[in-house]
């Protein structure tokens, strides 16, 4: 077993904080699928890991995340496996104050959704802005960059999903939603954390001059039930 809560973050999430998001049980367990594709097991050996699979509907893709390798369920096919670094905030920050910024609700659940598979930040399902507090900027009524809350676990919370539309890139909307989503988490008392693809240098960049640090690197593999 490891040593830190976050080595396996989705695992802890989900017998956590977001047990009312899980579903499963027994040393397997997954997000709602309208919430995330996010699932984990307690251990890899045969029962719990047929368990996870008899949790997953056929055709049906999720996201398994934590430091150990990976074991693929049965009957399940790997579509992609990476790296990813998580990085801890070390350093407080002030709540960016900008007229920009508007709180989304279940209101923007499409066109958040819509721009997630644009830009691809990482897992999101139609309401993972139920995972909580998300905030956007939007031009002439079209969103176009947000960012928000995923995982949680006692005393931590994740920034995920921040993202910009491709034309909109170059005008600092990323730093400031971070700062925002970041200052909220120290406000309750969280200690903010994320995720981020070990090669996105763009990104881990941006969040080093935010105060993040890498803790830890991390693997992530997607599979498909057949």
């Amino acid at each position: 077993m490891t040593d830190h809560l976050l080595d396996r973050p989705i695992l802890a999430a989900l017998t956590s904080s977001h047990a009312n998001f899980a579903r499963g049980g027994g040393g397997a367990w997954r997000y709602d699928p309208l919430i995330s594709p996010f699932a984990a097991v307690e251990n890899d050996d045969a029962q719990t890991l047929q368990s996870l699979t008899d949790l997953v509907a056929p055709g049906e893709t999720i996201v398994m995340v934590r430091s150990e390798p990976i074991v693929a369920p049965p009957e399940m096919t790997v579509v992609s496996e990476a790296r990813v670094v998580q990085m801890v905030a070390e350093k407080e920050l002030a709540t960016a104050l900008d007229d920009r910024l508007v709180r989304l609700s279940a209101e923007n659940d499409e066109e958040a959704h819509a721009l997630a598979t644009l830009t691809r930040p990482g897992p999101f399902a139609p309401h993972t802005m139920r995972m909580g507090k998300f905030w956007g900027v939007f031009e002439e009524g079209r969103l176009i960059a947000m960012a928000g809350e995923r995982l949680r676990q006692p005393g931590w919370a994740e920034m995920s999903a921040v993202c910009v539309h491709p034309d909109q890139r170059g005008k600092g909307l990323a730093r400031v939603l971070s700062t925002r989503v970041t200052a909220d988490m120290q406000e309750r008392g969280e200690r903010p954390y994320l995720h981020c693809f070990d090669n996105n240098v763009g990104a881990i960049t941006l969040y080093q001059t935010l105060g993040y640090e890498v803790r830890t690197t991390l693997n992530v593999m997607v599979a498909r039930r057949s």
